[in-house]
């Protein structure tokens, strides 16, 4: 029974964390996804964290970051045993810990139903699956109260832990130039069109035809024919390694859903002093 709740788990991880190519679903689940969706998807993952609160983590949970994140914001066990207590919490510059006994289960984004992945080089996606990889820090950016708050993952002897918890305001963060650039991108219909490259590479569902999908380039007069959902206001980001932030003028954003096959990628490209879309495939 364990080894066939472990099979499952295994093909649901891969199918969350791990997909980046691009489906006819993707453009299905972009437009359905509203509060009937994320009500239903928080339902499944409830289920799914209940099941995987009955079982020990499995030891290959650990070579991969996903894999263990998954566990540790599905199951409260896995949360108290792998968060190292007291945890120290910077907030706004001022330290403190949190024993465990205070310490209240975290649900990151299981149950807002997606996080994004921001990167300034393609490469940095190989992080991904890179199992050397032994520091990751998960955000949640809450662009609307100019706030940030940052849990800090490291691996320790071959096992995850989370380790450190800080408080931020937004004007904090590295990428805050461009992040507060795309919430104005998602708000503001005409900044959107004055943010367009000359012309944007598509992939994605075709117009005319539901179930087909089309490549292509599109100008900005089309756009409004071809413009996605796009998550704002409360944003869940996962950094992988300790130096994310090279010297770049590229920024990809990535969208991936959980278990609704929300898929999502964009380039933006800083043209002087703005940023452009210059490619999208959903």
């Amino acid at each position: 029974m364990k080894k066939a709740i472990f099979l499952l788990m295994g093909i649901i991880v891969s199918a969350l964390f791990f997909s980046t190519g691009c489906t006819n679903k993707n453009a299905e689940a972009a437009d359905s996804i509203g509060a009937d969706t994320l009500v239903e998807d928080t339902a499944a993952n409830d289920s799914l964290s209940e099941m995987i609160a009955e079982e020990e983590m499995p030891a290959s949970a650990d070579e991969l970051f996903d894999d263990f994140f998954f566990n540790y914001a599905a199951s409260r066990k896995v949360q108290k045993e792998r968060t190292v207590f007291p945890l120290p919490v910077n907030s706004w510059g001022k330290e403190s810990k949190i024993e465990e006994k205070a310490w209240k289960r975290e649900h990151f984004f299981m149950q807002q139903g997606y996080y994004t992945l921001i990167f300034h080089k393609a490469s940095q996606m190989n992080m991904v699956k890179d199992t050397a990889v032994s520091d990751v820090t998960v955000e949640k950016i809450m662009v609307n109260k100019n706030m940030v708050t940052r849990w800090h993952f490291a691996r320790t002897r071959g096992l995850w832990y989370m380790d450190g918890m800080s408080h931020i305001s937004l004007g904090q963060h590295p990428d805050a130039g461009f992040i507060r650039f795309y919430q104005r991108f998602v708000t503001d219909s005409a900044f959107q069109h004055r943010s367009l490259a000359e012309s944007i590479a598509f992939t994605g569902p075709d117009p005319d035809d539901d179930f087909s999908t089309m490549s292509g380039v599109i100008m900005p007069e089309q756009w409004p024919m071809f413009v996605p959902w796009m998550p704002s206001g409360t944003l869940y980001n996962i950094i992988y390694g300790k130096n994310p932030y090279p010297a770049s003028n590229t920024r990809l954003f990535y969208v991936r859903g959980i278990a609704n096959g929300l898929q999502m990628d964009m380039v933006f490209t800083k043209k002087g002093k703005g940023w452009k879309l210059e490619k999208v495939n959903t």
